[in-house]
């Protein structure tokens, strides 16, 4: 792994099922279990999905012209699967974007389609990570090596 390839957070402990994530660059985000006002993992996990689009998307449209409107609307059914673990089903990243009327606008809505598949099919490392099945590993660190 490069040192431009590699990517982290940290998470720290604050409270009971409270917690924060931080990254390198001193950017934090507290997260628990939905009890409070904070992210829940569930939820940060459908941000990061259509963050990533968000990105690729405006990066590519505004250079043809600033949206009026751009929203986005991540949705997934949470479901005990046939194993009995928990996971994700039925994602859907929706995107309303909207261009001013003109010439500008016009170049930018005829992008939007573009963009969006060129993410989802190439760009954006979410969620391209979660349609490929990208396995995890769990370590614990404080155990002894053998």
């Amino acid at each position: 792994m490069s040192d431009d390839s590699f990517r982290s957070v940290e998470i720290e402990r604050t409270g009971l099922a409270s917690y924060t994530a931080r990254n390198a660059r001193g950017g934090a985000i507290p997260m628990g279990t939905g009890q409070d006002d904070s992210f829940t993992p569930v939820e940060l996990l459908l941000a990061a999905l259509g963050g990533c689009t968000a990105v690729d998307v405006d990066h590519i449209t505004s250079r043809r012209a600033e949206p009026s409107h751009f929203s986005v609307a991540v949705t997934g059914e949470k479901v005990r699967d046939e194993t009995g673990g928990n996971r994700m089903r039925n994602l859907r990243v929706e995107f309303t974007v909207t261009f001013p009327e003109g010439p500008d606008g016009d170049r930018a809505r005829e992008a939007l389609p573009r963009s969006l598949r060129q993410s989802h099919d190439r760009l954006c490392t979410v969620s391209r990570t979660v349609q490929l099945g990208t396995p995890v590993e769990i370590v614990d660190a404080t155990a002894p090596v053998d």
